[in-house]
């Protein structure tokens, strides 16, 4: 009789061990169960749409990283190319294509200064796309044909303020970022420039060395053959200091301070993409970009590979759409 007590203690024990052995038991599988059902699960198929011709920097880029991101992840991504409308048809498509991770783009700069021109598209650059990671970014040179009697940016520069609107300069088309920094560097220095646009910049890059035109930035590779071959003189890079691929070239900002355009290239996912989707594509691609072999090819367009997050490339993207938008505006460009 006396042992009935301490028994029945025992018991009581013993029966509240169970219950939080078995509480911690659930909680945690509820934890690991939640844990599960935020993995991002990635498409098995992705469309990676590039907005232009095939050939290009940005189709070069959008093949070795989807062929990449393959591997990667053990799934089949397609290169889509739908040129047109300086990217626009392109970018109009991943805009309407369900936010699942399945339709990802791959464009450049053109992609917000190509916006900031068009007052008609039926997309919106920061509400139709969510910023996924920024492959790359380097500056773009300005050059001269050899011919040219202009030696450096003051020469180009002095010889515009004689002459207004005498100095004509080539572009891939309206909205371009070769009209788009051209402009800036036009508004900089308080200056006027002849656009003459062209569908495509070799085609500018032509007329350049015979004269047509008196200057033209454009990529490094775009240039640098033409530099090497001695039909095209290099003046400065956009970037605001020298280039580590080209340090002998000054940067348009010894000239005229301040002045930077610079060309990107990055993935966007139409806008509603699940977030942490978008996260776990920003880190394997930045483990992409990140390799000697990416950084090399990056080298040939003069570009750097980027580090930035997926938040961080928004912020970019809502900065360069705010900075082409107002240099349209102040230079009165419009794609009609």
């Amino acid at each position: 009789m006396p042992h009935r007590p301490r028994l029945r203690t025992l018991a009581t024990a013993f029966s509240t061990t169970v219950l939080t052995v078995s509480a911690v038991a659930l909680v945690a599988a509820g934890i690991t169960a939640t844990a599960h059902a935020a993995e991002p699960v990635v498409p098995k198929t992705i469309r990676v749409v590039v907005p232009f011709p095939p050939s290009g920097s940005n189709d070069v880029f959008a093949r070795l990283v989807s062929e990449k991101l393959s591997k990667k992840l053990g799934v089949t991504a397609i290169v889509d190319n739908k040129p047109g409308a300086g990217g626009a048809i392109g970018a109009e498509f991943v805009a309407r294509s369900a936010p699942d991770g399945a339709t990802l783009m791959i464009t450049s700069s053109t992609f917000t200064g190509n916006a900031a021109v068009q007052p008609k598209t039926s997309y919106d650059v920061n509400k139709s796309f969510v910023p996924v990671a920024m492959l790359a970014s380097g500056p773009m040179v300005l050059a001269v044909s050899e011919k040219s009697p202009y030696k450096t940016v003051a020469d180009l520069i002095a010889a515009a303020k004689k002459d207004k609107g005498g100095i004509n300069y080539g572009s891939s088309g309206i909205g371009s970022i070769n009209q788009m920094s051209s402009e800036l560097l036009a508004g900089d220095a308080g200056i006027e420039f002849t656009h003459v646009p062209y569908k495509g910049i070799s085609n500018a890059l032509t007329d350049l060395i015979a004269g047509q035109v008196q200057f033209v930035i454009a990529s490094f590779p775009s240039v640098a053959t033409q530099v090497k071959g001695g039909k095209l003189r290099a003046l400065a890079v956009t970037s605001p200091t020298r280039s580590r691929f080209a340090p002998q070239w000054p940067a348009v900002a010894e000239t005229v301070p301040n002045y930077s355009a610079e060309l990107w290239w990055g993935v966007f996912a139409p806008a509603g993409t699940p977030q942490p989707l978008v996260e776990k594509l920003n880190a394997e691609i930045r483990d992409i970009i990140a390799t000697p072999e990416m950084r090399e090819i990056f080298s040939r367009e003069g570009a750097e590979p980027s580090a930035m997050t997926a938040a961080q490339f928004a912020e970019h993207i809502r900065r360069d759409s705010a900075r082409w938008k107002q240099v349209a505006k102040a230079r009165n460009i419009t794609a009609e």
